[in-house]
């Protein structure tokens, strides 16, 4: 297998493996076996819930060498085109709930990405947390930021977190 698939394949597996955790951190076990320890599993769900912030839709977002080549890839394990357009080097595909962006030329590296006002089909919430909120409370728990949003507007916005490993973590809010 060559070098460039070796990695692709790396990548789809780090994308289960982040879904996964997600749905099982969704899904409410953690919170089941966590008030199994202590019996309140009241307590625990308000606690979660006024810390918990509502950062919108989630995909991982690929910096791909050559757009049609992952495309035809990533339609090969099930994947589809939803949104984007090749033309201009970025799609999101996805294949049942998973969400991939792939965008050649864009970003140097592969990050998570989360779209505030979104659902998982790409479709406006009624209602959803503001990207400068979620900016402002994170700013509150002394997170350092690669980009800002300009606190002073509204509408579609984003910011930049790295991660502790150096991953980045885009918040992107078209609404």
């Amino acid at each position: 297998m060559s070098r460039k698939y070796t990695n692709i394949l790396l990548t789809v597996i780090a994308i289960l493996l982040v879904v996964t955790i997600l749905r099982i951190r969704n899904s409410g076990f953690t919170e089941t076996a966590y008030a199994g320890q202590d019996g309140d599993a009241t307590a625990t769900k308000s606690a979660q819930q006024a810390n918990s912030m509502e950062l919108g839709n989630f995909s991982v977002s690929l910096a791909v060498k050559d757009i049609a080549a992952s495309r035809a890839f990533y339609e090969k394990l099930g994947f589809t085109a939803t949104h984007g357009n090749q033309a201009q080097n970025w799609l999101v595909m996805k294949n049942g709930d998973v969400k991939i962006g792939i965008f050649q030329g864009m970003f140097d590296k592969n990050m998570l990405t989360f779209n505030p006002g979104w659902d998982s089909d790409g479709n406006a919430l009624p209602s959803f947390t503001d990207i400068r909120e979620i900016q402002r409370r994170l700013k509150a728990q002394g997170m350092t930021f690669k980009l800002e949003a300009d606190e002073k507007t509204t509408g579609p916005a984003s910011f930049i977190l790295v991660d502790p490993d150096g991953n980045p973590i885009l918040f992107d809010q078209f609404l």
